[in-house]
């Protein structure tokens, strides 16, 4: 696999008087380069296709698996910043692929779902998506992606840990 890393200068030698960090070798850099790459491939196939932008994909990839959220539990599910949601899912509400209404037993709460016309794009994409992940995967066999799960399950204590939570 190509290291983007690869293509920086070599570094300088560091400065005494300032602290050290060879960001291509730091964890949350690599994880985010990575995820970066991965999420621009698989977006190419569905960006032009259905005019989605990766945030829109991701809140109809979560309101697909869990309908009925409010617009914050969609920010708290995908980790992403409550404006870019927001923002996103106006769009998305404009486009006619989600749509609000109020929970039943809470007049007060907006809860979000997926448009039938929503649910049509995303039984297009869900698929393409899946078959990114199988490919990504390919190169590894049953117990690399055991310990790629176990692994990724420890990074997820470790940022528990890193926010007390």
């Amino acid at each position: 696999m190509n290291d983007p890393t690869d293509s920086l200068p070599p570094a300088s030698a560091p400065s005494p008087e300032h602290a050290v960090l060879e960001l291509e070798h730091f964890l949350p850099y690599r994880l985010s380069i990575l995820s970066n790459r991965i999420s621009q491939t698989i977006s190419g196939l569905y960006g032009q296709r259905f005019g989605l932008a990766v945030t829109e994909w991701r809140i109809m990839a979560i309101l697909g698996r869990y309908p009925d959220l409010s617009a914050g539990e969609v920010a708290e599910r995908t980790a992403m910043d409550k404006v870019a949601v927001s923002r996103a899912l106006a769009r998305l509400l404009e486009r006619g692929l989600v749509q609000r209404d109020t929970h039943g037993a809470d007049r007060r709460r907006s809860v979000l779902e997926l448009s039938p016309v929503g649910y049509t794009v995303y039984d297009e994409v869900a698929p393409m998506a899946l078959e990114c992940e199988r490919q990504l995967l390919a190169n590894l066999d049953e117990t690399d992606r055991a310990q790629l799960d176990v692994l990724l399950a420890k990074l997820a204590d470790g940022v528990n840990n890193l926010t007390g939570k």
